[in-house]
């Protein structure tokens, strides 16, 4: 039988070694390595190659969130189980965005858990349902806090706006009149002043926003 090879990180040594001694107890699952906080995380990534990371997200030294598209990054197979007891919408919102494919509170059942291990495993998204609510929630009424960003320049609205309408950044840059590289450029702007990870996200966005029409249409 092939094992999920399985990484558990949390600042708390009795919640972390519990999770590793209920782990024990299954043949389909290997817990490889434990870490403390986000730094070790890393470090335990590169060396231990896990599968599925059990991730806490309130941690000293890098929390959850930080460290979620740092080992993306660097392990962009490995796939990230947020356990937590925190369940607050716009944590649920930015860890989903940020890279896990799954989001667990603390007071789940044995059985609610390894069954989210084995869903994420297998690419599967695994959210409880008080936490798919959340995140619809947070989705249909974003907080405030979830899209603070810098304003965008005029060039850069006109390029989200042809975003949404599905251009290239070809296309945008005949539309707009201006080299194609300028085009990558302001892409990569917005999404960095809007915390967006790919250009689909920037599409919603301007869908959600209602940023429509060029200037002057």
């Amino acid at each position: 039988m092939k094992k999920i090879r399985v990484l558990v990180v949390d600042d708390q040594t009795v919640v972390r070694e519990g999770l590793v001694a209920i782990l024990a107890n299954y043949p389909d699952i290997e817990v490889v390595s434990q870490a403390a906080d986000g730094v070790q995380a890393i470090e335990c990534v590169k060396r231990d190659k896990p599968e599925v990371v059990l991730l806490d997200m309130v941690m000293p030294n890098q929390d959850g969130l930080t460290t979620i598209p740092k080992i993306k990054e660097i392990a962009p197979n490995t796939r990230i189980l947020v356990v937590t007891g925190f369940a607050e919408n716009d944590m649920v919102y930015q860890a989903i965005k940020a890279g896990a494919l799954g989001y667990i509170l603390k007071d789940a059942t044995r059985d609610q858990l390894l069954q989210a291990i084995r869903d994420v495993a297998q690419g599967r998204a695994s959210l409880q349902p008080s936490i798919a609510v959340k995140l619809i929630q947070e989705i249909n009424h974003p907080s405030e806090s979830t899209y603070t960003a810098d304003p965008l320049t005029r060039r850069e609205l006109d390029t989200i706006r042809l975003i949404a309408r599905g251009l290239s950044n070809q296309e945008i840059a005949a539309k707009l009149v201006v080299n194609e590289r300028t085009i990558a450029k302001y892409v990569s702007s917005i999404l960095d002043k809007l915390h967006l990870a790919n250009r689909t996200q920037a599409a919603l966005y301007a869908l959600r926003e209602g940023i429509t029409g060029l200037n002057g249409e």
